[in-house]
C-alpha cells in the first residue's frame, strides 16, 4: 500500500489506557502516509499484539496501569530489536525521557507538544531517526550540566526505578511483583535498595520524592 507521492505508508500501533486519547491521536495521524493498524490499552496488551500486527512504529504512553510504558518498551524491543518506538508522556521531567530512551525508544514527545509534532515525530522515528521535542531536549541538556541533588533516574537501576515509580503511585509489593513478573521477595530487595539510595524511610517519603521530581502527579 502506497501513500501520497509514492511513499510507503507508516503502520502505527497506539498504546494508551485512555480511549479518548487514542481517538485524538488517531485523528491527528489521519494522513495518507500513516495508518493506525492496532490499538492497545496497556503494555501487556501491546506485548501480546505487537508480534501479530508488526507495526513500523509503536506510539507508547508511559503512565499506564500494570507494567507501564517503560517496561513495555523494554519487553517489546527484547522481542524485536528492530522495532521503532515513540514514547509519549504527560510528564515533562527528564527522568522519564532518559529512562525510556535508555530502554531503546527512538523518540520522546510530551502530550503538551503542538499537535503537528506527533506526525513529525512518527515520521522521524519511522526513518530510524532520534526525535525529541524541543522542551525535553533543552531540559536534558540542562540536566547534563546542572548540579545539586541527583535525580532518581541517575541513582537507581532500571528495575529499581520501575519499582520506585509503581510504589510511589500507591501499589503494593504484591501488585508490583505481578506487574513486573518478579517474586515479592525480589521486589522487596529492590525496594530496600531504592530506600537506601533515595534516603527514604517509607512509602510516603518515596511518594514525596517522586512528586518533588515531577515523576507522578498529585
Amino acid at each position: 500500500m502506497a501513500g501520497c507521492r509514492g511513499q510507503r505508508v507508516i503502520r502505527v500501533m497506539l498504546v494508551d489506557d485512555h480511549e479518548l486519547v487514542r481517538v485524538g491521536f488517531r485523528m491527528l495521524l489521519a494522513d495518507a502516509q500513516v495508518e493506525v493498524v492496532a490499538e492497545a490499552d496497556s503494555g501487556e496488551e501491546a506485548c501480546r499484539e505487537c508480534a501479530r500486527v508488526r507495526p513500523d512504529v509503536v506510539v507508547m504512553d508511559l503512565s499506564m496501569p500494570g507494567m507501564g510504558g517503560i517496561e513495555a518498551v523494554r519487553r517489546l524491543l527484547a522481542q524485536d530489536p528492530r522495532l521503532r518506538v515513540l514514547a509519549l508522556s504527560a510528564h515533562e521531567d527528564t527522568a522519564h525521557a532518559r529512562r525510556v530512551l535508555d530502554a531503546g525508544a527512538l523518540g520522546y514527545l510530551t502530550k503538551r507538544s503542538a499537535p503537528e509534532a506527533l506526525f513529525d515525530a512518527v515520521q522521524a522515528v519511522a526513518r530510524g531517526e532520534r526525535w525529541l521535542d524541543a522542551r525535553t531536549a533543552q531540559a536534558l541538556a540542562i540536566a547534563q550540566v546542572g548540579g545539586g541533588e541527583a535525580a532518581p533516574a541517575e541513582v537507581l537501576s532500571e528495575r529499581e526505578f520501575s519499582v520506585f515509580i509503581q510504589l510511589a503511585r500507591g501499589l503494593s509489593v504484591a501488585q508490583i511483583a505481578e506487574n513486573l513478573k518478579l517474586s515479592p521477595s525480589t521486589v522487596g530487595t529492590h525496594l530496600y535498595h531504592v530506600k537506601q539510595k533515595l534516603h527514604a524511610g517509607n512509602q510516603s517519603e518515596l511518594t514525596l520524592v517522586a512528586l518533588r521530581w515531577g515523576l507522578i502527579q498529585a
